[in-house]
């Protein structure tokens, strides 16, 4: 059973706190998961972090969940995404730094799949997996052809349709949940068994 380590580590805006999933092998991989938006309440608690954390220390990776700044006991304030990213690039960082040159795996829900989203533009991930990420309401980029993205049929938050026009001049496909909404209700182990294909048998 993977085991979990919490730490402190210094960033941008004072201490970040983060939580680690320790896989029982010795890690194949790092995957960094960004939480939804802090001003609605989105901790790295969120249950669609944790299921996605879990579910990456189970396929043997090293698997870091994390407070952007000004949540939970992480310093700061809430910056609108711009500091948030440099927070999601600093865990990553660290993370690299910890477990060595892994292929890496940049992850968010929400708000945290557009921190993360900007956060590839930097630090190159080996593939983006991006949950209901929150286009339209911020200036998503455009992502890598390889992202995983999975979204809900009737999410209330994001919209489908704004989704869809978000992907379409990228060709980029999207993994549907039919009857599911923003924060996949019901629908976590169908989630969590979507990422884990995505990754068996890939050569990472």
């Amino acid at each position: 059973m993977p085991t979990l380590e919490e730490v402190s580590i210094p960033g941008p805006a004072g201490k970040l706190e983060v939580v680690v999933h320790i896989p029982d092998v010795a890690p194949r991989a790092i995957a960094v998961i960004a939480h939804p938006l802090p001003t609605v309440g989105g901790t790295m608690e969120n249950k669609i972090v944790t299921t996605l954390a879990k579910t990456f220390a189970e396929l043997g990776f090293a698997a870091l969940r994390f407070n952007f700044r000004g949540v939970g006991a992480s310093n700061g304030e809430f910056d609108n995404g711009n500091g948030e990213v440099d927070d999601a690039l600093t865990v990553t960082r660290y993370a690299l730094s910890k477990y060595g040159d892994l292929p890496l795996i940049l992850s968010g829900f929400s708000f945290g799949g557009y921190v993360q989203a900007r956060a590839a533009q930097q630090l190159p991930p080996r593939q983006l997996v991006l949950i209901a990420p929150a286009v339209m309401r911020y200036a998503m980029p455009p992502v890598p052809r390889n992202t995983l993205l999975v979204h809900g049929e009737l999410d209330e938050v994001v919209s489908l349709t704004d989704v869809m026009q978000w992907a379409r001049p990228q060709l980029l496909p999207i993994v549907v949940l039919p009857g599911a909404v923003h924060f996949f209700h019901g629908r976590l182990d169908q989630l969590k068994e979507i990422v884990r294909q995505n990754f068996l048998g890939q050569a990472l």
